[in-house]
């Protein structure tokens, strides 16, 4: 202080000027700045995301429960530390460690190669050519796409590169595989395509056969051709013999395989679609590349490779190479793998310890919550009693229920029971599971369902909330839901005065929704298995849990993370890059569930991962200049309520949700004349790949 005297009474000639602190430096106002913002961001969409005073406080606690496992992981992270030091000699073991991507393919392993990862990193006949969309494997001499490689089960799904976009390829063979390093998949069966089959055959073939044809024009003429699976026939002998006998005078065959699953959806829905879809989604082989050596070698943490000047296995390791396993040759090294064990359990037993002590806390946390739900629930029951519907105990749920005795269903947020009331009414029990039944998504179901009274949406009856045992309960809908009728491999159709009335039904209910309510309630959920319908086929909205709901009639709405099931979700829910999320997110639902509804059936194999080769083939049919054509359209009426949906359908589903249609549009769509429907812009997400 007493040179800052000095300073204060000298001249100021004699001053010199000071450095910048680090603290207030430009650098660090844009961090405190850039700070704030972000702060002020989180701060508003917190308060957007708080649907009541009771949501809030349910969230309080698992923030701290965060913080508290942030705590525990970076000490856990301290703790453990394992070697991970490698030879920069070993240039093969770096190589062949890192991550192999191709294409849209990630984390590729072993026996692949190709691109940038060395041919000694993989086996003979797996080279990928990564140059596309999708990667490519040549197998004996024939080009296929891989739609997706299962590292864990050594399975792959490809399918034929000259069958991706025609059914009429130049040239005319069968499916071949290496059997040295390949296998057809178990749940793989065969398909046959016959080429220039005679005109004329016995009538009583005839319409058997039809449905099978498919378009393919030889030398500027469309020939006869069809597609038939002899491992699903179930003609009796004679038939079959006369089937054969006709497809022998067929001018070629072709066998392509093809997956099970695929193959009984087919059967059931015989048309052209179908055909180029099946040939889209591929079939699966099984490797065999020294399987049993590569896994020895994964396991001691070697990473396999394959030497072709002598034709072996070899295990690329930390320090070497070696012909299975990284087993060391040498006492020093056992004794550095002794010293890393010791260390590794360790760590390991001081993980547990940790780990111990956040569990017991996090139980206790979760403890505390329950106990917060319940008092928050409750309040919310005595706050809302006008609103609120009958409240029964677990005792009656049980006796409704007739102890649990007639399933209905189950999903996602619990099971469903068939039960009846006192006065004989036929009721669905929905008993919600403990994982998923917080405070407040019981809250939410019944705060919106009983905001609402629509002919178009399932009558809430009443609730149990009793401790951990939670239940929903609505009016028994006799035909169950819609996807039973859309997703079957029973012959079990609607007709498409039917199907029609149920896609006006549904946007009734959902306008009234949007506009009809004292707030605007968006569903979130909109899917087949959550329309129920009634003995007239009349469809009703049900499951409200993950439901919003929102003050003001145009508001957007605020959430920090996805809800909805995959394939339905509008593409601004998942990212925000697309636009805000609003009612416009229900109208994609709705287009897609339409679009479904109409031909674009849902496939249910884990191997199948293109989702939009349906919808680009269907878009085909009304692009101009050509003829719309649809398989089970038998009427010109039948013919206008089809192409009415799918034009209907594809508006709704925009990639931009101000391009979309509100509701009440499309139900002016669907209840106007098909003249004045325009066709829609292609959707940038269901672009050909």
């Amino acid at each position: 202080m007493h040179k800052v005297l000095e300073v204060s009474e000298g001249s100021i000639e004699n001053l010199k000027i000071p450095p910048m602190s680090a603290l207030s430096s430009p650098r660090r106002s844009a961090q405190q700045s850039s700070l704030a913002s972000l702060s002020t961001e989180l701060a508003s969409q917190e308060s957007a995301l708080s649907y009541t005073s009771i949501a809030f406080s349910l969230k309080m606690d698992l923030h701290f429960s965060s913080r508290l496992c942030l705590f525990f992981f970076m000490i856990t992270i301290h703790l453990v530390h394992f070697p991970t030091h490698v030879s920069a000699k070993d240039v093969q073991n770096l190589n062949c460690s890192a991550p192999f991507h191709c294409a849209n393919l990630r984390n590729i392993g072993y026996p692949f190669w190709g691109s940038n990862r060395p041919e000694y990193c993989g086996y003979p006949g797996f080279e990928l050519d990564c140059a596309g969309d999708v990667p490519k494997i040549t197998i004996m001499d024939r080009a296929y796409k891989v739609l997706h490689i299962n590292n864990e089960s050594r399975r792959i799904n490809v399918a034929r590169e000259d069958y991706w976009d025609y059914n009429c390829p130049a040239n005319l063979s069968n499916s071949s595989l290496n059997f040295s390093i390949f296998n057809y998949a178990s749940d793989t069966r065969n398909l046959t395509l016959y080429y220039s089959c005679p005109a004329s055959f016995m009538n009583n073939i005839s319409g058997i056969l039809l449905p099978n044809r498919f378009n393919c024009s030889i030398d500027g003429k469309n020939s006869n051709n069809y597609y038939f699976s002899w491992d699903s026939n179930s003609f009796n002998s004679s038939i079959s013999s006369a089937i054969g006998a006709y497809f022998r005078s067929c001018a070629n065959s072709v066998v392509i395989p093809v997956w099970q699953s695929t193959l009984r959806y087919m059967v059931n829905n015989l048309n052209s679609v179908n055909l180029t879809c099946a040939l889209r989604v591929g079939f699966g082989l099984q490797w065999h590349a020294n399987n049993r050596l590569c896994e020895e070698c994964e396991q001691s943490n070697g990473n396999c490779g394959y030497i072709a000047k002598t034709g072996e296995f070899i295990c690329y390791c930390p320090n070497g190479a070696y012909s299975s396993s990284c087993h060391s040759r040498t006492g020093s090294f056992l004794n550095k793998k002794r010293k890393i064990y010791v260390g590794i359990a360790a760590s390991v037993l001081g993980t547990m310890v940790i780990l111990g002590i956040l569990l017991i806390v996090i139980q206790a946390l979760i403890k505390k919550k329950t106990r917060e739900d319940d008092r928050n629930v409750e309040a919310f029951i005595r706050n809302h009693e006008s609103l609120a519907p009958k409240r029964y105990s677990y005792s009656d749920v049980k006796r409704m229920t007739k102890s649990f005795r007639d399933k209905l269903g189950q999903g996602g947020y619990g099971e469903v029971y068939k039960g009846e009331l006192p006065d004989g009414q036929l009721v669905a029990v929905k008993v919600l599971k403990n994982s998923r039944c917080n405070g407040e998504e019981f809250i939410n179901e019944v705060a919106s369902i009983s905001r609402t009274s629509h002919v178009n949406i399932v009558t809430f009856l009443g609730f149990c909330y009793e401790n951990k045992k939670n239940a929903l309960i609505y009016e028994l809908m006799p035909n169950g839901s819609l996807d039973k009728f859309i997703h079957n491999d029973r012959n079990i159709k609607l007709e498409w005065k039917t199907m029609y009335q149920i896609a006006i039904g549904i946007a009734r209910g959902l306008e009234y929704l949007h506009r009809g309510c004292q707030v605007r309630i968006v569903y979130f959920d909109i899917k087949p298995q959550n329309i129920l319908l009634d003995e007239d086929f009349c469809p009703k909205k049900s499951d409200f849990g993950l439901a919003k709901q929102a003050q003001k009639k145009e508001s957007a709405i605020s959430m920090l993370h996805a809800r909805g099931t995959i394939g339905y979700i509008a593409p601004e829910v998942y990212s925000r890059r697309f636009g805000g999320v609003s009612h416009k997110s229900d109208v994609y639902s709705y287009g897609m569930m339409i679009i479904e509804m109409v031909g674009c059936t849902k496939n249910l194999d884990d191997e199948v991962t293109d989702t939009s080769i349906c919808h680009n083939l269907i878009y085909e049919r009304i692009e101009p200049g050509n003829d719309f054509q649809f398989d089970g359209v038998a009427t010109e009426e039948e013919k206008k309520i089809a192409k009415m949906m799918i034009l209907v359908g594809f508006w709704c589903i925009q990639t931009n949700p101000s391009e979309r249609p509100s509701m009440h549009k499309v139900l002016e769509m669907l209840e106007g004349s098909i003249e004045n429907l325009q066709i829609p812009p292609k959707p940038s997400l269901f672009s050909a790949t």
